[in-house]
């Protein structure tokens, strides 16, 4: 029996990486182009990538919003689903971030379907106009909830929004917490079970990222 460690989790990781998603010249380059500026390694796994572009085909979504571009290996993901008519708008509040990942984006041939916004998404979101299909939050975590109400506003009834780490290396059960990123969470966590706009569910997940997970929800 495998004894459940982070080194057995990344191995798993991996397998499955291997397994289902394979090798992407283009999203690998993207991700050697975030290393060489030294953005952190906070982009979602390859499996997670993987799950984003399904749940965009899976819920048809045309329009896809993204609070936090980083290097655009998310972003890429998703403008592969949309298709040649559809778009998504990514928002990234640090300039040197954003033209990595435009440079990025557009060697991957996705170019023409990404807008990406420059600035806080506190300035940003109130700019947008709505109808976006789904919703993909990634960014501060302090500002979770802020995230989550601007979803619902520019969203619409069957937009999915995908949450991402929410599983805080099981920080999130910690009431005591002094956890910023933790706190932001918990917070954006209970507005999902108790704002009326949203039917949620959340996952955690072991694996190349640690002990992490994602929330799930449509707009009701």
């Amino acid at each position: 029996m495998v004894e459940s460690t982070p080194h057995a989790w990344r191995a798993a990781d991996e397998y499955l990486s291997d397994l289902l998603v394979g090798r992407d010249p283009a999203l690998e380059r993207a991700l050697s182009a975030q290393q060489a500026a030294g953005m952190p390694d906070i982009e979602v796994a390859p499996v997670a990538g993987k799950l984003l572009n399904l749940l965009v085909r899976m819920s048809g979504a045309r329009r896809v919003l993204e609070v936090g571009t980083l290097g655009g290996y998310s972003t890429i993901w998703m403008a592969r689903a949309v298709g040649d008519q559809g778009r998504v708008v990514t928002i990234e509040a640090e300039h040197v971030n954003a033209a990595v990942a435009r440079a990025s984006i557009d060697a991957a041939g996705v170019g023409d379907r990404v807008d990406i916004r420059v600035g806080r998404g506190e300035d940003v979101l109130p700019t947008l106009v709505g109808g976006f299909d789904l919703v993909f939050i990634d960014a501060d975590k302090e500002s979770n909830t802020l995230y989550l109400d601007w979803a619902a506003r520019l969203g619409h009834p069957g937009t999915v929004v995908i949450l991402d780490n929410i599983g805080r290396d099981g920080e999130i059960v910690d009431a005591e917490t002094a956890d910023s990123k933790v706190i932001g969470t918990q917070q954006a966590l209970r507005m999902l079970a108790e704002d009326p706009r949203f039917d949620a569910t959340a996952l955690q997940t072991v694996g190349v990222k640690g002990w992490d997970g994602m929330a799930l929800a449509l707009i009701v």
